[in-house]
């Protein structure tokens, strides 16, 4: 019985352990998970959230979360080889002087993100096929596919938005011998582009970098600093009850103790300097064998209209030979 009490005095200390570490790692998963940080908007989470990134109406999903409407260009060659590589440029333009809220609350730079949706067949070129000179443009860019399913999207980023305002994305094109799904003919290119932080959440709830509305018609009864930070804002309503707003730390109060507010209304400035933007092109799959036969075409027809002009001059001295008769 005495040998048995090291060992059960063993176990019982490993089961605490095990124990602990268990809580420890449920703990840091609801934390994650109710309390979401800045990176919450960044492309991945379309990709964890949304099977394909671009909706029946055509709009790409990273415009569900970042709610400013901004510019984004894409520049791709008109036409394109079979199993060639080309570059498709991706510009996400906006104010290099613009500071953004960050997660904690102070001043930063802005971020940016894309999404490239390329036609079937098409993939981001790997890195033994990219030629050296646009290597150097590519630079230490990073493009993670959005699903084993769907190779040809493609998302990138967060990446400093001071040196990638223009994304090289270095492309393969598919060869229709090899691959019978890929043909000929017309596509299109879709890319969404983001910058700066989002306002909304995947699970919907809004970030530092939104507005803050209030909840109810009143008068500011008092707008207290919250340890953590931010501010909780209490609203005495027309009724004679009161709710309280819970304002982060960021964003910047319009309000004062004793303002008449309503409800709906801003209780903060808009913190938001970045925004969404997407695009698309029309890229062509060209065959060689189409472009030998139009060469060909073309070489035929030249040929043809300058024979046309040797005869034709031909005849014309035919004529001033027998007038001089």
């Amino acid at each position: 019985m005495k040998t048995l009490k090291p060992i059960k005095s063993k176990l019982q200390g490993w089961i605490k352990s095990a124990g602990v570490v268990l809580a420890a790692f449920l703990l840091l998963l609801s934390s994650s998970w109710a309390m979401p940080q800045s990176a919450a908007a960044y492309p991945f989470w379309a990709q964890e959230n949304y099977e394909t990134p671009r909706e029946a109406t055509g709009k790409i999903v990273c415009a569900n979360c970042h709610l400013g409407e901004k510019k984004t260009i894409l520049e791709v060659p008109q036409s394109v080889l079979p199993d060639t590589v080309f570059k498709a440029v991706v510009e996400i333009p906006y104010d290099l002087d613009s500071q953004q809220v960050l997660g904690d609350g102070s001043k930063g730079g802005l971020n940016v993100g894309a999404v490239i949706m390329l036609p079937d067949g098409f993939t981001i070129a790997p890195a033994d096929r990219i030629p050296e000179d646009m290597a150097e443009e590519v630079g230490g860019t990073y493009f993670q596919e959005y699903s084993e399913e769907h190779p040809n999207w493609a998302i990138v980023g967060p990446l400093p938005g001071e040196q990638y305002q223009e994304i090289v994305v270095p492309v393969l094109s598919p060869d229709p011998k090899t691959n019978k799904n890929v043909h000929f003919g017309k596509n299109l290119v879709f890319v969404g582009g983001n910058r700066g932080r989002g306002q909304v959440y995947p699970a919907g709830n809004a970030s530092n970098n939104a507005v803050y509305n209030a909840t109810a018609t009143g008068t500011v009864a008092a707008i207290d600093k919250n340890d953590a930070g931010g501010y909780t804002v209490t609203i005495n309503k027309e009724d004679g009850s009161t709710v309280t707003d819970e304002i982060p730390v960021g964003p910047e109060l319009l309000v004062n103790a004793g303002d008449a507010v309503e409800a709906g209304k801003p209780l903060t400035a808009n913190p938001n300097v970045g925004g969404f933007g997407q695009t698309e092109k029309e890229l062509v799959l060209q065959s060689p064998t189409r472009i030998k036969g139009l060469m060909a075409f073309l070489a035929a027809i030249s040929l043809s209209q300058i024979l046309l002009v040797l005869k034709k001059k031909q005849v014309e001295r035919v004529q001033a030979a027998e007038m001089s008769f």
